[in-house]
């Protein structure tokens, strides 16, 4: 730190004296060249070649003097090295451990919802029992001793039920890892039609008006039927909220290197604000459940589980006095 030299300059811009008595290995010419390039650059303090430097004086004359700065500099460099290495080891640790101990926070909540998938599995099943024998007694009564409204609403609910839990069992494999283990390359356009050509007389019959345009030749990789299940989803959800007279059209073409299909019902009573809860699991856009619409408020949702399986999206958008289901596979 005692190693410095200074340069002085006259009022006239003139060198007057360069003090070189405690440092040597500066010389003369080096010294007016420092002195002259922190002059030129017009800061007053500041570090310049492993030198501190501050400049003094006023109209008189100016003094510039350097300060040998070198192992303060080093000894930063090596601080915010040190400092680096230590927060990069730190992070790292702090990575590994989040990891390990992740991984082990974790396992109860996957424990907890494999078993609720087990559990809807297995409940699924062994609900299936009970509800055949009511079912099958039912039919027996109403074969016996005529079919009466009590019969006809023990058999009308079991459907319901029945239908019920099938889904509730397909929904569950959906959420699977694998749902899909055997996918393979079909024609959509193929499977579209197929499943349209069923609801189209439906349709008609309610009194509805059904259009479509399927673009020839879409192809894709994945599982046949559960593409035609969430279709047929969708057009049950069709033809049970549009009105009497409504329009149901279903498109699909090539967007791109993706496949677009959409489906469109008029539906004019639908509040805006349930659009982001549609496929929520049992989310009914009547919410005092009346049943004015007849469906459990689940069938959206396995058609979103069967999208994403496929590694696609689901949304629905309101167009006019239309409810549009966009699909993008």
């Amino acid at each position: 730190m005692t190693r410095f030299f200074s340069v002085t300059y006259g009022a006239d811009g003139r060198v007057q004296n360069i003090d070189q008595d405690y440092i040597a290995s500066v010389s003369q010419s080096e010294a007016l060249q420092y002195a002259s390039r922190v002059l030129a650059s017009g800061r007053t303090l500041g570090f310049y070649n492993g030198y501190r430097y501050l400049v003094s004086g006023g109209s008189e004359g100016r003094t510039v003097i350097f300060l040998n700065a070198e192992q303060d500099l080093q000894a930063l460099r090596e601080l915010l090295l040190t400092t680096l290495l230590t927060a990069a080891v730190c992070l790292l640790v702090v990575f590994l451990l989040v990891l390990l101990l992740a991984k082990r926070a974790i396992q109860p909540y996957l424990r907890n919802l494999e078993m609720q998938k087990q559990f809807i599995t297995n409940a699924g099943h062994e609900l299936k029992t009970p509800l055949t024998a009511i079912s099958t007694s039912a039919d027996v009564l109403a074969m016996e001793n005529g079919s009466s409204e009590w019969v006809q609403n023990i058999q009308q609910q079991s459907g319901k039920l029945a239908k019920l839990i099938s889904r509730l069992v397909a929904l569950s494999r959906l959420n699977e890892e694998n749902p899909f283990p055997e996918k393979s390359l079909f024609s959509l356009s193929d499977a579209l039609w197929e499943t349209a050509d069923s609801f189209a007389a439906l349709l008609q019959a309610k009194g509805k008006t059904y259009g479509q345009a399927i673009e020839d030749g879409l192809t894709l990789w994945g599982d046949r039927a559960a593409i035609q299940q969430m279709m047929s989803i969708l057009f049950d959800n069709a033809a049970k909220c549009s009105p009497p007279g409504g329009v149901v059209c279903l498109r699909a073409y090539r967007s791109g290197k993706k496949t677009v299909i959409e489906l469109s019902n008029t539906c004019q009573n639908l509040p805006d604000e349930a659009l982001p809860h549609l496929f929520d699991r049992f989310y009914r856009a009547d919410s005092s459940h009346s049943g004015a619409v007849a469906g459990s408020g689940i069938g959206l949702s396995i058609a979103k589980a069967t999208a994403e399986a496929h590694n696609g999206s689901i949304c629905a958008k309101k167009q006019g006095d239309a409810l549009l289901f966009q699909i993008v596979l």
